[in-house]
């Protein structure tokens, strides 16, 4: 194992993470050809195979196993030793490692390059993932910090609510309940759904924001992609609950309207989120301070849009 290299330990571990040299590539922002040299030239050193494939499935030898725990404590290793570094660089010269939810992916990018013009020579490592990715992210210590809407409710991580994060129920302009005020919510629900899939963070905001009426809600479609979402939608295949924040070029265009639905909009926040006791470098800290001090106004800016207010009271907004 001596001839191994950090980059061989990094690209086995992504594949092992993910199970799949498919994904791992993607990630790396390599070829899958390439993921599979790596592995191969890891694979020789080891003596071992550290992957078995069964069915369309690859799966750890114990040796990849093992293989998998070492090569973690030796990536850990390394990015501790960079935050040290990090340390005498100041925000300046650090390395922001960051990753949001995809509802995020509409406004974040904004935000980050305010971020960097305040400060120069900050180098920024930016991913988009579900709620499930991002909680493995943390939990691996492969983001300094998430920014979420449902942080994970336990004594692991910190979070903190930096902005308001409204969903609404939407339709295209022509839906004869379009111009209604103050839609009941039993009517509502009659209407056909195009919603997102189940264990996504916007179906569980749906269910905290339906509640007892979730049960008879028409869901007529679901859909993996907030975009194909809304092209649904604007085809008029039916009407659809989804963040504020994703839909603010459709509502600005007139492709979009948001309906008055009675509760509606539902208030929740996004939170930045990182390990307990976890000792940030000082750009993440930073950026921290950045999203708490200017986030929500920023982000009002980069969608061009105000933040709905709350319809009706409910007790949806979590705070930590």
């Amino acid at each position: 194992m001596k001839n191994a290299t950090l980059r061989q330990l990094k690209v086995f571990e992504a594949v092992a993470r993910h199970r799949s040299f498919s994904r791992a590539a993607e990630e790396l922002h390599l070829t899958q050809p390439a993921v599979s040299t790596q592995v191969g030239k890891l694979e020789e050193h080891a003596g071992l195979p550290l992957f078995e494939q069964l069915g369309k499935k690859i799966h750890l030898t114990p040796a990849g196993a093992q293989m998998l725990q070492s090569s973690r404590e030796i990536i850990q290793k390394f990015q501790e030793a960079e935050e040290a570094m990090a340390q005498f660089k100041g925000v300046s010269g650090g390395r922001l490692n960051v990753s949001v939810i995809s509802a995020g992916d509409y406004y974040f990018p904004r935000l980050l390059v305010e971020f960097a013009q305040r400060h120069a020579g900050v180098t920024l490592n930016f991913g988009v993932c579900n709620r499930e990715e991002l909680l493995t992210q943390l939990k691996e210590n492969v983001t300094d910090l998430a920014v979420m809407v449902r942080p994970p409710e336990d004594s692991d991580t910190l979070s903190e609510p930096f902005a308001p994060h409204p969903y609404v129920i939407v339709a295209a302009p022509t839906h004869p309940l379009a111009k209604t005020p103050r839609i009941p919510v039993y009517r509502i629900i009659r209407e056909p759904f195009v919603v997102r899939e189940k264990g996504s963070d916007t179906w569980n905001s749906m269910v905290e924001g339906f509640g007892a009426n979730l049960p008879g809600l028409n869901i007529a479609m679901q859909i993996r992609s907030t975009e194909t979402i809304k092209q649904a939608v604007i085809a008029g295949m039916g009407v659809s609950f989804l963040s504020a924040h994703t839909i603010s070029r459709e509502l600005q265009s007139g492709a979009l309207t948001v309906l008055d639905v009675q509760g509606f909009p539902l208030m929740l926040n996004w939170y930045v989120v990182h390990r307990n006791g976890k000792r940030l470098p000082p750009v993440a800290q930073a950026f921290k301070n950045f999203l708490l001090s200017d986030g929500a106004r920023l982000i009002d800016q980069a969608l061009g849009m105000k933040t709905p207010t709350r319809a009706a009271p409910r007790t949806a907004s979590r705070s930590r």
